[in-house]
């Protein structure tokens, strides 16, 4: 595709469309990221990063680092206790998309106020709203910023990316001189957790993504895959620390390539490197005492795991 030109027409399509004051929601990732670049010339627009305390670990400084280098205006909202409170005994995976869509749009609606804006700017691309169902599509899950948003939504929606697939998103990304950003999902860590969210959790699951992702970038040999992070599974075994018996968590790898995020293969790493990730994770964290790798592609199963 001609990068240059999409950017052309999106700043063109925006300034059509926007008749007003608009909020653009970015979470840091690369689809809301690139937004962010293509609409920062744009007057009457306010970029907005919202720490859910979904994040990963430094995830909110090193958004705030990218944006820095890229001189992005932009305002940072702490609704981390909101987004727990609304998460608060919630097990389902619909359930929590659609709490997290609809608590995002009560953060913007709140800041809209101050602003004075009418309009949304979403980062939403194809693989979205085609997994969220509608017309004759089934719903595979419903994204937060399509299936997830809620019916009286109080704003006009832009979104300049929604016919890209994620790796046009990538080529229009490195025209900026964007760096690639390995895909994080809206809801964050949420819905790597599978059943209920609490801080400890979160906080477990951090600690071994954190594990997972210096180990792969220092150590990984060629082509590092698309995708790579952890699930916290609501199981607990029986291990050995020590000479001691301990029952504890159970995190899941997953690694997985693809080019458009609509199919993909498990990756295929070095076993050494798996075993090593899996010692380091469970010596680092001692709530830990099991890991596992999922060797799923995609279909049967879709690349996040709720």
């Amino acid at each position: 595709m001609d990068a240059k030109k999409f950017i052309e027409e999106s700043r063109e399509m925006i300034l059509s469309k926007l008749h007003g004051k608009g909020i653009l929601a970015c979470s840091g990732g690369q689809d809301s990221t690139l937004l962010s670049l293509i609409a920062a010339p744009i007057k009457n627009i306010e970029i907005i990063f919202v720490d859910t305390g979904l994040l990963r670990l430094n995830e909110v400084d090193r958004v705030k680092s990218l944006f820095e280098k890229f001189g992005v205006k932009y305002k940072l909202i702490d609704a981390k206790k909101i987004f727990l409170d609304n998460l608060k005994g919630v097990v389902d995976p619909e359930t929590k998309r659609k709490i997290i869509g609809k608590t995002f749009i009560d953060v913007f609606k709140k800041e809209a106020e101050t602003f004075g804006a009418t309009y949304l700017l979403q980062g939403t691309i194809a693989p979205d709203w085609i997994e969220s169902g509608g017309a004759s599509r089934d719903t595979i899950k419903s994204h937060h910023n399509v299936g997830g948003l809620p019916a009286d939504l109080g704003f006009e929606l832009i979104e300049p990316l929604r016919d890209l697939y994620k790796d046009e998103v990538r080529e229009v990304s490195r025209y900026f001189g964007l760096p690639d950003v390995m895909p994080f999902p809206g809801p964050g860590l949420a819905i790597r957790i599978i059943g209920e969210v609490t801080e400890h959790k979160l906080e477990i699951l951090k600690q071994a993504t954190d594990i997972l992702e210096r180990s792969v970038n220092e150590r990984y040999s060629g082509e590092k895959p698309w995708q790579y992070f952890c699930v916290l599974l609501p199981v607990k075994t029986t291990g050995v620390h020590g000479d001691q018996r301990t029952y504890g968590e159970t995190i899941a790898i997953r690694m997985i390539d693809t080019l458009d995020g609509m199919t993909g293969t498990f990756s295929r790493p070095d076993w050494e490197l798996i075993s090593d990730i899996s010692v380091n994770i469970t010596d680092e964290v001692p709530e830990i005492n099991r890991v596992v790798y999922d060797i799923t592609d995609k279909p049967p199963a879709t690349i996040e795991w709720e």
